[in-house]
């Protein structure tokens, strides 16, 4: 089967619209990671994707009875654009089905491109599911993102590409990994040509169907997925990708996100572009890989690490988001809550053991007549250093918590400092995420009884994919059955915080 691919991939029909993009180094990321990082800059295609590879491959090798009758696919936006702007070259319709949770940006590309938009559901499952209803519907022929050999080939040419640009030794390729189309096609060339060379898939925390998948032996479906990389929201990976993997892949790594918006500014800070975050998951991972080897017993440097930055379809709006979350990603910023004794001189001795380092946040209330809390904010060089801060002020006689990687801290308790409330008594703390799109907020409050008092609200649009709340809620003892299947008949992730130390101490 490798050799089928092999042959596919190099009489893959792809130039006719997508470019040979460069492999670039990354010169200050490099130094930072002691490796030689490179970028296959994917991001710089037409429709700033490697998407066109694959869409436009398996739309040429349909028949002109097919393209006439037109296409149709499901996409978060990226595999759209490929569909619409090769429907154009080719003279079909496309009709492209995308989640409701798709940033604008990419909405506004597809129709810019030709494509007619369905919005349906809020992942990629969702939205694919509708599309196999519209296609036997409207009798078109249905272009898969990643689950198909001629797609699988056309993302396989980013291999051949790496290869030819790059024939002294390379240690490993890192790719995103959604349905697996990507991964796929550079493991079945590369490890055709070059099987020395690794080839690493990286995904989210939440949403790591693949990696999932490969551990079981068999394709796991997620209940739910993240949406932030919204391009590699899939909550299942395609059955020959998973095949493909399977056999070739030799690992898969996972990030958070504030890793992946960390990865973003590096990116950025070399090449002055900005990626999406599905684009900056390979570069997120390889770091991944090489802290990873630095915390072990043989550290990786010197080494070659090709990174494909798959997209740079970024919403403009999310960047505000993608800047804060940055700060913790790189550990360039410490949370902290410090408690200090309300007396005399005691502020001033806690402000002289933060010393010289930057403060990015300072948040003070007086709470008791015998104690105040402070929610403070350091800026750190090295990852391990807010343990150490939080040590040294223990050791000096300040109760501290180090929430660093806290998210109801990092979200929002750092906005709501001094909000406590006599009135809050017997108060459920919960954190929701719900799709970031007209009339969701108002379904929640929609779907709670009348009588659940709301003691606790914090919203903030920053610009993410999704609405992140803080409710607070008195529901009667008699009543919590029905907020069990309140919470489970909603459908929007969240998170008991009601005994987060942090919460009892600000709020």
């Amino acid at each position: 089967m490798t050799t089928d691919y092999l042959q596919k991939i190099l009489t893959a029909r792809v130039y006719d619209v997508a470019v040979e993009t460069p492999l670039e180094l990354a010169p200050t990321l490099s130094q930072r990671m002691d490796n030689n990082i490179y970028l296959k800059r994917e991001d710089i295609q037409s429709v700033f994707s490697f998407k066109i590879r694959g869409a436009y491959n398996k739309m040429a090798h349909l028949t002109p009875a097919q393209l006439k009758r037109g296409v149709i696919c499901a996409s978060a936006g990226n595999h759209a654009q490929g569909v619409a702007l090769s429907a154009t070259r080719l003279g079909s319709r496309a009709v492209i089905v995308m989640p409701t949770t798709t940033p604008p940006v990419k909405i506004e590309a597809v129709r810019a491109r030709g494509g007619e938009v369905v919005l349906f559901g809020d992942s990629f499952t969702d939205a694919y599911n509708h599309a196999l209803t519209l296609e036997k519907k409207l009798k078109l022929t249905f272009v898969h993102p990643f689950d198909d050999p001629y797609v699988i080939a056309g993302q396989g040419t980013i291999g051949m590409e790496i290869l030819r640009q790059h024939s002294e030794p390379i240690h490993a390729i890192f790719c995103a990994i959604g349905g697996g189309g990507l991964i796929a096609g550079v493991a079945a060339y590369v490890k055709a040509v070059r099987p020395d060379i690794k080839v690493i898939g990286v995904q989210t925390t939440d949403s790591d169907a693949m990696a999932r998948s490969l551990k079981a032996g068999r394709r796991v479906t997620l209940g739910d997925v993240g949406l932030f990389s919204d391009g590699t929201a899939v909550k299942l990976a395609g059955e020959e990708t998973f095949r493909i993997a399977k056999q070739h892949v030799d690992e898969v790594i996972l990030v958070d996100t504030d890793e992946v918006c960390a990865a973003i500014k590096d990116v950025f800070q070399d090449t002055r572009s900005i990626l999406e975050p599905a684009g900056a998951l390979a570069v997120a991972g390889a770091k991944a890989y090489v802290e990873r080897a630095k915390a072990g017993k043989k550290p990786l440097t010197g080494q070659t690490l090709v990174t494909v930055t798959s997209g740079a379809n970024m919403n403009f709006d999310r960047l505000r988001f993608v800047a804060e979350m940055a700060e913790v990603g790189e550990a360039r910023e410490a949370l902290f809550a410090v408690t200090i004794p309300e007396e005399r001189g005691s502020f001033k001795r806690f402000c002289e053991l933060v010393g010289p380092r930057n403060v990015t946040e300072f948040n003070y209330r007086i709470s008791d007549a015998k104690v105040a809390h402070v929610f403070v904010g350091i800026q750190i060089s090295k990852r391990d250093e807010s343990e150490k801060i939080s040590k040294n002020f223990e050791k000096h006689g300040f109760k501290t918590l180090d929430l660093t990687h806290d998210e109801l801290a990092k979200l929002h308790v750092r906005h709501l400092v001094g909000g406590k409330s006599e009135l809050a008594e017997d108060e459920l703390l919960y954190r929701f995420e719900f799709p970031e799109r007209p009339g969701a907020l108002m379904r929640f409050l929609d779907s709670m009884a009348p009588n659940w008092n709301i003691s606790l609200f914090h919203y903030r649009n920053q610009g993410g994919d999704v609405g992140r709340i803080l409710v607070g809620l008195q529901v009667p003892k008699k009543e919590m059955k029905a907020f069990r299947s309140f919470l489970s008949s909603l459908g929007y992730r969240h998170w008991d915080e009601t005994e987060n130390p942090v919460y009892k101490l600000f709020l």
